[in-house]
């Protein structure tokens, strides 16, 4: 084995334990938000927005980062991105803290199972991309499940969707800012973004019986009222990290962690109900996503046969 080989797996294997680990991270996400009772969606995100401006702040301090933040403050297209971002991301943490804490953990997992396919759909209609047979496939299937979800167990599943929705877009915008803007840079300026809503929500609170509870249940709780940046950061930039050292077939398998850990601690932890009708949406999100990811298999091992091959005909020459 050559030393770029040994390298490049070296690379591979801490790429996929960085994406893993944050995958896994936010898979733990309900039960951490559970255990911030009796603090509501709206403080939980208030906070959540500021403290994480605050932990990214250090962040940049301790790894000299703040000349790359300003650079991208000196280009208005990118600020305005970040802007779009902030507001995508914040429709999404508040519309998860308010399934988790309203006992919907199981449709939020739902949101981010079908989160590839909505993906999916972007591409094509945002970007005019053509997709592969199985991934039209795959969107079909998806679209069933939610027809079944919305017929037979005749509730709309607007948690699900607008997480889909918001988690896609945001990826989306993401993509056309691409490395100009790095992650923690990025997270300080969404946040950063988000203050004056962050500020509005806690006076909201305040005036709003029982009030603010950052303080008022014991030193506990506020120390895990007080994590809520941290945990909003660390899993972000994990994902960077991983990202950046693996193919996105890799990435694709392993981001189905989260909403598998997600619904498993729904059904099995906070016993959320789950009638016929309701496990037949999911046995077919299921089956969507099967194809889904022998799509991703399928187009990765074409891929790398298409480069050994290559590889094999320059190595004769």
């Amino acid at each position: 084995m050559t030393s770029s080989t040994a390298a490049h797996r070296s690379a591979q294997t801490a790429g996929v334990a960085f994406a893993g680990g944050a995958y896994l991270l936010w898979g733990f996400l309900p039960l951490y938000f559970v255990l911030l009772a009796p603090t509501g969606p709206w403080e939980v995100v208030a906070w959540r927005v500021l403290l994480s401006l605050v932990f990214c702040a250090l962040l940049l301090t301790v790894t000299h980062g703040w000349t790359a933040l300003f650079a991208i403050v000196r280009r208005p297209r990118l600020l305005g991105w970040t802007a779009l971002a902030g507001l995508l991301i914040y429709v999404n943490w508040q519309v998860f803290l308010i399934g988790t804490l309203s006992g919907h953990v199981v449709e939020t997992s739902l949101g981010y199972f079908i989160n590839p396919i909505a993906t999916i759909i972007l591409g094509v209609v945002v970007l005019k991309e053509r997709i592969r047979p199985l991934q039209w496939a795959a969107v079909g299937i998806a679209t069933l499940a939610v027809v079944v979800i919305v017929v037979a167990y005749r509730a709309f599943p607007w948690i699900a969707l607008t997480l889909a929705a918001s988690f896609g877009i945001y990826g989306l915008i993401k993509k056309q800012i691409g490395p100009a803007v790095d992650a923690v840079s990025g997270l300080t300026l969404e946040s950063f973004w988000l203050v004056p809503i962050a500020a509005v929500q806690l006076i909201i609170v305040a005036v709003t019986p029982p009030g603010i509870t950052m303080g008022a249940h014991g030193w506990p709780h506020a120390l895990l009222l007080g994590l809520a940046g941290v945990v909003t950061a660390v899993p972000l930039l994990l994902f960077a990290a991983g990202t950046r050292r693996v193919n996105l077939a890799v990435v694709g398998m392993l981001q189905f962690i989260a909403p598998i850990m997600q619904f498993l601690i729904g059904v099995l932890v906070l016993h959320e109900p789950m009638p016929p009708e309701r496990w037949a949406g999911f046995v077919i999100v299921w089956v969507a996503i099967g194809v889904f990811i022998a799509d991703l298999v399928l187009t990765y091992r074409r891929s790398r046969g298409s480069l050994s091959t290559r590889d094999r005909t320059v190595s004769h020459r």
